[in-house]
């Protein structure tokens, strides 16, 4: 088994990029959508199930499983990808974010932050060095630095003060994960919505030195279009020869537009979440099949998909299932998102190696324009 981490450019279309990133567990294709299994598992479904709609990689998180079952009992069980039956890439984050959620449970200082858990109030202490500890227990192939990440909006100086702490972090966070061969560390860029301060992210993460960089601090509030007018500069401040990551984007409109913008690595819980509440993201838009509207409908969810949902249940069914609170409701419904969203990666990757990116773009917009598509 290889021990190299790297990352080939295979084709590019104006700012958007196709390649490979390796690793010793499999390669990912890029640009790559990462379904969210925050606590070892992707909701309602199987990693087998996970891996057939053309997945190569999943995120895990360090704030949840840190606290439950702690990262010290996932390493005595031999490590996450043992306990959670899947052998491909696992990406960690830093648990920055979840933290920063807490709000009134947490006390940041420059040692780290001081939270108590949600879900039994016990104290603890997430810091740089910590992060770092508990993402090479859980046996991560890609680590995250500990971050902070404020919500935006908010005003310059708190997110200039924000930046340069988790520069300070991004720091200790390179200091502590060390020498690892066949892992990789990110740094995270921040820096809100002002592009000088993405900038001077940038070089202090460039200096530090990183096996790829993530774009951090969007999708928190700022809206689409703000997003998109950082990432239309963003991506370029960070080097060209390493993978570029959005973190916790997104919707599909908010994906291509991230990938044209050349971002090679995104993830959320959008697909999932939505499928267990009913909604269902299609080429023509979004279905909820909460509506009454489906419930004598035949026809599948989406004609063109060959996911099981699609092949073998009508809407009428789904909208039973899910109007029931059947299990299978959320299973089936999640399958098919997930699928959508790689099936649509799928599509990105093709478009930008035949050069013909603009052309996809626009199909896509076009598709979903002329579709029936009902508010999230």
């Amino acid at each position: 088994m290889t021990t190299a981490f790297s990352f080939r450019i295979d084709a590019t279309d104006g700012a958007a990029r196709s390649g490979v990133i390796a690793t010793p567990r499999g390669k990912i294709r890029t640009p790559a959508f990462m379904p969210v299994g925050t606590a070892a598992t992707v909701k309602a479904m199987l990693p087998e199930s996970v891996r057939a709609t053309g997945a190569d990689i999943l995120l895990g998180n360090t704030y949840h499983l840190m606290l439950r079952p702690t990262a010290e009992r996932i390493a005595r069980l031999g490590g996450l990808h043992r306990f959670m039956n899947w052998e491909r890439p696992i990406l960690t984050d830093s648990g920055g974010f979840q933290v920063m959620s807490l709000a009134a449970l947490r006390k940041l200082s420059e040692e780290g932050v001081r939270f108590s858990s949600h879900i039994d109030g016990s104290r603890h202490m997430l810091s740089p060095e910590r992060s770092m500890e508990i993402q090479r227990l859980l046996g991560s192939d890609i680590v995250m630095c500990f971050d902070e990440c404020p919500a935006l909006p908010a005003p310059v100086e708190k997110v200039a003060e924000s930046m340069r702490l988790s520069m300070r972090w991004a720091q200790r966070s390179r200091d502590a994960f060390g020498d690892r061969p066949g892992h990789a560390l990110f740094g995270i860029q921040q820096g809100g919505v002002t592009r000088e301060l993405r900038a001077e992210s940038a070089e202090a993460l460039k200096a530090i030195g990183f096996d790829g960089y993530a774009v951090g601090g969007l999708a928190v509030g700022e809206g689409q279009e703000a997003m998109f007018s950082v990432l239309d500069y963003a991506p370029g401040m960070l080097p060209q020869d390493k993978p570029r990551y959005l973190m916790g984007v997104g919707k599909p409109d908010d994906i291509v537009g991230a990938v044209s913008r050349g971002i090679d690595m995104m993830d959320c819980v959008l697909p999932s979440r939505s499928g267990r509440t009913g909604q269902a993201f299609t080429r023509r838009g979004v279905v909820n099949l909460k509506n009454a509207r489906h419930q004598d409908d035949p026809r599948p969810l989406d004609e063109h998909c060959t996911c099981p949902a699609c092949r073998t249940y009508s809407r009428a069914y789904l909208h039973h299932v899910f109007r029931a609170g059947e299990i299978i409701s959320s299973m089936l419904l999640t399958w098919h998102n997930l699928h959508y969203y790689q099936e649509l990666m799928q599509g990105l990757r093709d478009a930008i190696a035949a050069g013909r990116l603009a052309a996809f773009v626009a199909e896509f917009h076009g598709q979903r324009a002329e579709g029936d598509i009902e508010p999230l």
